[in-house]
């Protein structure tokens, strides 16, 4: 076992007992919990000093895990997920009504299936998706290396994991597809164009009007 793999190992045990953990991600580092524990979640919070109101996404580590924290699940996001995952795009998706209310206080739920191998082993190896928030405080810019990690948030969390630099530079780009049209909510590592790329092979497909807006 390699320093990497022991750290990942370390790592799936601190989550186990409801610690916190920074880890590479393909687009940014993340800062991350088992979503099923309501006291690690509530600590991610604090840690990053961010608003109640605002619910974290999800990472798993497949695309057959959405049907565990969404259901009533359009075509569409369907479609964008297999174009896309793994990879740097976070659907907003219908929650499942078994979703614990502390992850959302909203009918809807953030998700996505990184493609990096450090998160997707966590989160096989917890069997439980992680949260999967930036490792900053709440305003400020993301961050790509482990050491800047450790300089912003400390000894607030449990074990950062060097992966080195993360690849992508930075974060998912965050699309709605709750209502009839994809929507972006924020614009991140996947382009506008690769968006509209991939819905019009999708109007297509299935006979749709094309219609996108920003």
């Amino acid at each position: 076992m390699n320093a990497l793999q022991e750290q990942v190992r370390k790592a799936v045990q601190i989550l186990k007992k409801g610690g916190i953990i920074a880890f590479p991600t393909d687009t940014v580092y993340g800062l991350g919990a088992d979503a099923f524990n309501h006291k690690a979640v509530e600590r991610i919070y604090a840690v990053k000093k961010r608003p109640r109101h605002l619910s974290f996404p999800l990472l798993l580590a497949d695309i057959s895990q959405v049907s565990t924290v969404a259901e009533q699940i359009p075509e569409l996001a369907w479609f964008l997920a297999r174009y896309f995952w793994p990879g740097g795009l976070t659907l907003l998706l219908p929650k499942a009504a078994s979703l614990p209310t502390y992850l959302t206080s909203q009918s809807t739920i953030a998700v996505r299936v990184p493609n990096h191998p450090i998160p997707l082993a966590l989160i096989q190896s917890l069997g439980n998706p992680i949260i999967g928030t930036s490792a900053n405080i709440s305003g400020k810019p993301s961050i790509l290396i482990a050491d800047e990690v450790g300089q912003q948030l400390g000894d607030k969390v449990d074990l950062i994991i060097d992966g080195g630099k993360c690849p992508g530079g930075s974060e998912s780009t965050i699309v709605d597809v709750t209502g009839e049209v994809p929507t972006i909510l924020r614009q991140g590592i996947i382009s506008t164009h690769e968006i509209d790329k991939a819905y019009k092979e999708y109007c297509e497909a299935k006979g749709h009007a094309y219609r996108f807006r920003l």
